[in-house]
């Protein structure tokens, strides 16, 4: 369990609602140790299972995590099939738990580049757990920023050539709309673990005001209390969104 001590902010304030972690370090978890780098990737699971489990405790009403990147394809390919078998692991043997723990799934991302199991697995494991409330769990697989900026773009771009969009009514809200992420709020918090300080093409658009919070545990090491930790911090900053003090 999450110690009170970290969930109660002393000004009173609440948990933020968004959180996004960049889950970075399986491989160096793993040559460290002198392990294959699927078993970095495996023990990872791990810790996805205590950052939703912390996130729930703390109140958070959405966690978007950084499953597998757009630029993740360009790695070896055994690598890239142990961690496919991973996904199709998981999305076997948690989704019954996280229906259970009214978590309610959902995948962003380029899904047609995934197997057609895999696309059939989140799709059966979405529709299961689409009506439950205590937390949003989404994760982003073959997921890139700067494509998903372009693909609304290009959405947009077809509606005006087709003559059903006036370019002219185009704004930050209506590009917003086509994002992968439209449903969600945009993240308050920003986690990346591993002490490596950048955020990778993951969440550009809707990371324009989130506070960042880099944390030197690698991923296989990051347990709910670094959640919590990280939450703390963020109740100590002071947002702004462009404008003064108050």
């Amino acid at each position: 369990m999450v110690s009170e001590a970290l969930i109660r902010h002393g000004d009173g304030s609440m948990p933020p609602r968004h959180v996004a972690i960049i889950m970075d370090g399986n491989g160096r978890w793993a040559e460290a140790r002198g392990l294959s780098r699927t078993a970095g990737h495996r023990r990872g699971v791990e810790a996805v299972r205590e950052a939703v489990e912390g996130a729930a405790e703390l109140g958070i009403a959405h966690l978007t995590l950084f499953g597998f990147s757009s630029e993740n394809w360009r790695r070896p390919s055994g690598e890239v099939s142990d961690l496919m078998g991973l996904l199709r692991l998981y999305l076997k043997k948690e989704i019954k738990a996280l229906d259970k723990n009214g978590v309610r799934l959902s995948v962003i991302g380029e899904r047609d580049r995934l197997a057609p199991d895999i696309q059939q697995l989140i799709a059966d494991s979405e529709a299961l757990t689409r009506a439950n409330t205590r937390l949003g769990l989404t994760i982003a697989l073959s997921y890139g920023g700067r494509q998903e900026i372009a693909r609304a773009a290009r959405e947009l771009a077809h509606e005006v050539a087709a003559g059903r969009l006036d370019p002219a009514v185009i704004d930050e809200a209506l590009l917003e709309s086509r994002l992968w992420t439209a449903e969600l709020p945009d993240p308050d918090l920003l986690i990346r673990t591993s002490g490596e300080q950048r955020i990778s093409n993951f969440l550009l658009w809707q990371s324009a005001y989130a506070e960042l919070v880099f944390v030197e545990a690698l991923w296989p090491d990051f347990t709910r209390q670094h959640l919590a930790q990280a939450v703390a911090a963020f109740a100590q900053r002071e947002r702004r969104f462009g404008g003064v003090a108050g």
